[in-house]
């Protein structure tokens, strides 16, 4: 019978009897009604480290956003939600304003005999002064090694501007640039003690009145002491007789450092002509007001109250070396050898005066 072969399908499409081979692994799906089906792929799970590495990794490697304070905030952590910034300037401003004031208001501070108060100098008055001499008069010091480190000197200069700013100037810049910062006891002329306001503020930086005990006392204590002989001539004289050094008068500040044995140091100093130039002096108005002298400037009294801010004039200091007298204190009472030894002052400082003068061409410059 012939009937189809035993092995073979029906059709004669395939065989039976052999084997179906499986379609490799990469090969392309079958269509599927004209559609070729999505393969779905496994996924892959991460390779197993082996165990050193897996308590390596455990114990090396950092917690995530561990040092972010926000997280550590939000998590509980122990880290402060803001970082402290430690020595903040303007805290530590505030902070030494609030107990320099409750010092003040309590009383909890110290005056001496003459009622100079340090802490009060420092915080308020030579910060003030410092902004003249610093940066509006441009002020340069020279000489200051000639000034003691320790134990008394009377420091003696010459008298310039109308309104004796060169006294307070010459105290800030003193102490600023000595290397002790030491202050210096200004004497000062009764007038500036029976003003209400002035008396006040001349007793609280370092100032007395301008007589031999007085000055004695400080000189005996090892202080500074600052003394302008001309007084009221020297800051009083018109502007056509600037920079000529007036009589020193009868000499007293040497009988001082005489009986004291203590150095005297000649300063120069050499702008404060410029700040109110002096063109004119009013001597009735002067004495109808019970003044020295009445001045009339470039700017006052014609723009009021602005007449009174100083002129920027280029300012210099230089200390001079100083003049001994302990060889001379049995010679205090000698008329001659006080007024010998006041010359030569004045003459020290008169000719360091010149020499300034020239280092210093335009009055106004840089």
């Amino acid at each position: 019978m012939n009937g189809p072969a035993e092995g073979r399908d029906p059709q004669g499409v395939g065989r039976f009897d052999v084997p179906q081979q499986s379609p490799a692994p990469d090969a392309e799906p079958a269509r599927r009604n004209g559609h070729r089906p999505v393969a779905r792929v496994a996924p892959t799970p991460p390779p197993t480290p082996p165990a050193d590495e897996v308590d390596t990794a455990a114990t090396d490697e950092p917690v995530a956003n561990a040092g972010d304070p926000a997280d550590a905030g939000m998590s509980g952590g122990t880290e402060p939600a803001v970082a402290d910034r430690p020595g903040d300037h303007w805290d530590s401003k505030v902070a030494n304003g609030l107990a320099f004031l409750r010092r003040r208001l309590s009383g909890d501070y110290e005056v001496d005999e003459f009622g100079f108060d340090s802490e009060l100098t420092d915080a308020v008055f030579h910060p003030l002064l410092r902004l003249l001499y610093r940066d509006w008069f441009r002020t340069e010091v020279s000489g200051v090694e000639h000034v003691p480190v320790d134990g008394p000197a009377l420091v003696v200069g010459n008298h310039s501007g109308t309104v004796a700013l060169d006294a307070l100037i010459l105290s800030a810049a003193l102490h600023d640039k000595h290397p002790a910062h030491r202050y210096l006891r200004l004497l000062g002329a009764d007038l500036v003690f029976r003003m209400p306001v002035v008396s006040e503020i001349a007793r609280k930086t370092g100032g007395t009145v301008a007589c031999n005990p007085d000055a004695e006392r400080l000189l005996g204590a090892g202080d500074l002491v600052g003394v302008f002989p001309e007084g009221f001539k020297g800051i009083g004289k018109l502007y056509a007789d600037r920079y000529k050094l007036q009589r020193f008068g009868r000499g007293g500040f040497v009988s001082a450092a005489l009986r004291t044995g203590t150095p005297i140091v000649p300063v120069a100093i050499v702008g404060g002509e410029e700040i109110y130039p002096m063109l004119a002096d009013i001597k009735p108005l002067a004495r109808l007001l019970k003044l020295p002298y009445f001045p009339v400037t470039p700017t006052f009294p014609w723009l009021g109250p602005l007449g009174m801010v100083p002129l920027p004039s280029k300012w210099l200091i230089e200390f001079c070396p100083p003049i001994p007298t302990a060889h001379l204190t049995d010679s205090a009472d000698d008329p001659l050898v006080v007024f010998n030894l006041a010359d030569q002052v004045r003459e020290t400082i008169q000719q360091t005066v010149h020499t300034l003068l020239e280092r210093r061409p335009d009055p106004f410059g840089p």
